[in-house]
């Protein structure tokens, strides 16, 4: 059957959107290793990277564990039913989640409750649009919460940190997107990907701005202002020194795409859709009499596989200490890290994302915490026929979530590291420093690269939060991350924001008339 086919199609495109990342996109993360100094935090960090993408080529797994909001592009003949590809979709992405393919992300905004499925009010998003050729085109995107959360819109004239008034003109764009970029910092697993839309109003410019993440990395655009302007921000974002995971370094962006439309005259946005390194999004040309794919997008060019020798391995390693903690880990070894240690990780840890946050202010833990490690993490989880789980995905989460609870937790029950990505702000810094505690950056979007450092699950509590809510107990061995964050007041992200904070004011001046 036509409906039957067409699901499977769809099916295919999500899992492929989730496990392998476009060519165009391996081409930008190798330029950007190949610029990267090595023996570095970034050259590492891209490393690491790297292997990630491998890894979840070998395995057809996600590439990383927030496997994003499905958001599908549709263009259908006249004569489609669309409901009947809504309806397909749906079941490809039950089908999907249950094979471990996504993680269920479709959460009720007033009740917290996961769907389970991917199946919710307004997700996924599909959007419709009729054209007059005879074939269907679907694109997909798989965009996390980590980048998503660092889309930002401007409205014009404004004031902007390190750049002064920006206005109504192609230099207060200019800003804008250079400023975008430094907002951004590490928190979205930089380095990556912007789409940015000027004009409209604020729902339509970011429509355009994610339109803009659709294009090839390396087109050209074709309005001669907009292709200056693209040029200049990747030449000039890359000389903030933000780097990848925020760490300091040569690449922080690896693409810029950027899109105009009208306005009304009293409105000026410039909206900036931020995506990171794992820039997952695919598309298909469909048969609408078979429900056959005739064509893949993103497909030309050489498929890029990371290998590495034993000689570039050598010339990658880290010149930093590597330490080693297993759980429970004491203030004495707390103090003793400094920022930019690498730490190696064996024994239990425990994940703890914004619900376990928020539930433990109020109650009682679930486990002992004391001296132990919590891991800002919502894995990709399957359970088998015997009941034992397996953890398909494993990255870290953005960790700036915490900030309102995380110190006032690693003092109320001896939590003495925390792993997450992005970095903490003050109150944790201060709470690291009084109470004797560590934050270990992990290389963000890395799932299949931490997932293998797990070795197995030996519990879970708080299931009914949802899968990536729940607290999992999971012991790990050669489990990688970086001090960004000690227990002698030092930040690494504050640094880095500070330092790149300089570098944007270079930009100041007016460049385009």
């Amino acid at each position: 059957m036509y409906i039957e086919q067409i699901e499977k199609s769809m099916y295919d495109l999500i899992c492929e959107t989730s496990t392998n990342l476009p060519k165009d996109v391996r081409r930008a993360i190798r330029a950007a290793k190949e610029q990267e100094n090595a023996g570095t935090r970034a050259a590492m960090s891209l490393d690491t990277i790297a292997k990630n993408i491998n890894m979840a080529d070998d395995k057809l797994s996600p590439i990383c564990q927030d496997t994003g909001l499905p958001t599908f592009k549709i263009k259908t003949p006249i004569s489609v039913n669309q409901l009947e590809i809504k309806e397909a979709i749906h079941r490809a992405l039950i089908q999907a989640t249950q094979d471990g393919k996504l993680r269920p992300n479709a959460v009720d905004s007033l009740t917290g409750d996961n769907s389970g499925n991917n199946i919710g009010t307004g997700i996924p998003v599909i959007k419709f649009e009729q054209w007059e050729k005879d074939y269907i085109e679907v694109k997909l995107i798989l965009k996390g919460g980590g980048c998503e959360n660092k889309n930002i819109q401007y409205s014009l004239p404004m004031e902007l940190e390190g750049l002064g008034r920006a206005g109504r003109d192609l230099d207060g764009i200019r800003k804008c997107i250079l400023h975008s970029v430094y907002q951004a910092q590490g928190y979205g697993c930089s380095a990556g990907f912007i789409g940015v839309g000027i004009g409209g109003d604020r729902a339509s410019g970011y429509e355009l701005a994610k339109d803009q993440l659709f294009r090839e990395v390396d087109d050209i655009n074709p309005n001669p202002k907009l292709a200056d302007l693209e040029k200049y921000i990747m030449e000039s974002a890359n000389k903030l020194g933000i780097g990848t995971m925020g760490f300091g370094g040569e690449a922080t962006l690896l693409g810029c795409k950027i899109g105009v439309m009208d306005r009304l005259p009293a409105s000026f946005y410039v909206s900036v859709a931020y995506n990171c390194w794992a820039y997952r999004r695919t598309a298909v040309d469909i048969n609408p009499e078979t429900g056959d794919v005739i064509k893949w997008h993103y497909a030309d060019g050489e498929k890029i596989r990371f290998e590495q020798d034993e000689q570039q391995a050598a010339e990658q390693q880290s010149t930093a200490r590597t330490v080693e903690l297993t759980a429970p880990v004491s203030e004495e070894q707390i103090r003793d890290l400094k920022v930019g240690d690498v730490v190696k990780i064996n024994g239990l840890i425990y994940t703890g994302r914004d619900e376990i946050h928020k539930h433990l202010m109020d109650h009682d833990a679930p486990v002992d915490l004391d001296g132990q490690i919590i891991y800002h993490c919502g894995p990709v989880v399957l359970k088998d026929k015997e009941g034992n789980y397996e953890i398909v995905a494993a990255g870290p989460t953005t960790s700036a979530r915490e900030e309102p609870y995380q110190g006032d937790i690693m003092k109320k029950f001896g939590v003495r590291a925390v792993i997450g990505k992005g970095g903490m702000g003050p109150k944790t810094l201060s709470a690291l420093q009084e109470h004797g505690g560590v934050y270990l950056n992990a290389i963000g979007g890395a799932a299949q690269y931490y997932a293998d450092c797990i070795q197995a699950v030996e519990g879970v509590d708080l299931l009914e939060f949802g899968i990536p809510e729940a607290m999992w107990h999971l012991r790990v061995e050669g489990f990688t991350a970086v001090v960004t964050m000690d227990s002698h007041g030092n930040s690494l992200h504050a640094d880095v924001d500070k330092s790149s904070l300089e570098k944007l004011a270079q930009f100041k001046e007016p460049v385009f008339s």
